[in-house]
């Protein structure tokens, strides 16, 4: 059997990307065109690869089995493609970051201002979602690299590369610094209205963790996307909020927020870089992770 391996190709695409017309933007080829290659793959096959259902398409028993030796071979030959191009300069070529925007602004910046002096033919594009979000785009091949809050749920499939430590604490406006004296113990907090992120961030998540731990029930006042709108929230008066101290640090030198000290402390957690584990990133985005890394190693 001697099948075109561009076929093959569309066929990954389709199932990575869940739909024709995704695939079809993503490989910038017509949807006519990705019909017809999976039609012709089901006829050089001699069977059928999807069902088509009102709710779009579905992979059939076959096709389910087919595709786990397709992704293998398909990403096999992207990585071969990525080691070759990792020998060359970096004259041009792009990098695709996913990260919060707090994480950008805090973390991300200072890396890809370097990687820009030394490069600045390659483009640098960043993508703000919740990890969740971000580690579905990465799988599909829409991201080469993330920059996520610590810990986040095992995922079998991507690799995670500690970069830097950070400390959550607990921030009021000088009236509730005021209230609590600045220090209080665990249970205290269900006395206050708090102001924190949106499940199912990380960050709220290691809130979760944390209250549970200490056996902690309050209802969460304020339940906010954006990290930087938590510490507005918290400005105003809404609450005591849950951020993250190396991100507020001019904040709290002006006086604009004050720390409130809690008992038992809230334990350091980390700041990672996510690669795909089987993949090899392009070279543009290999070379911002050494740059990113050089100092921990």
């Amino acid at each position: 059997m001697n099948i075109n391996y561009e076929l093959y190709k569309i066929f990954y695409y389709v199932v990575i990307h869940g739909s024709i017309s995704k695939a079809a933007n993503a490989l910038f080829i017509s949807q006519p065109a990705v019909s017809q290659a999976i039609k012709n793959l089901e006829n050089a096959l001699g069977g059928k690869l999807f069902i088509r259902t009102k709710h779009g398409i579905l992979l059939t028993e076959e096709g389910n089995v087919f595709f786990k030796y397709i992704k293998t071979g398909i990403e096999a030959f992207q990585n071969g493609e990525n080691a070759f191009l990792n020998y060359m300069n970096l004259d041009s070529g792009s990098i695709r970051i996913g990260a919060s925007t707090t994480i950008t602004r805090n973390i991300v910046m200072p890396y890809i201002e370097q990687f820009h002096k030394l490069h600045p033919n390659v483009d640098i594009k960043i993508t703000n979602q919740l990890t969740s979000e971000l580690i579905t785009m990465l799988r599909k091949g829409d991201l080469d690299l993330l920059v996520v809050n610590l810990p986040m749920q095992k995922q079998k499939d991507v690799k995670i590369i500690p970069l830097c430590k950070v400390h959550d604490i607990f921030v009021g406006n000088s009236r509730y610094y005021e209230k609590t004296t600045g220090k209080i113990i665990a249970s205290d907090l269900a006395k206050f209205p708090l102001v924190t992120q949106k499940e199912p961030s990380n960050t709220r998540q290691f809130l979760n963790h944390y209250l549970e731990e200490n056996q902690v029930s309050t209802k969460i006042s304020n339940e906010i996307v954006s990290s930087s709108l938590v510490i507005d929230f918290v400005k105003a008066g809404f609450g005591i909020g849950y951020a993250t101290k190396e991100f507020i640090l001019d904040d709290l030198k002006k006086k604009k927020l004050y720390e409130i000290k809690v008992t038992p402390s809230i334990p350091t957690r980390e700041v990672g870089i996510v690669l795909l584990d089987r993949s090899i990133p392009n070279y543009s985005a290999l070379k911002l992770v050494e740059i990113m890394t050089q100092k921990q190693s």
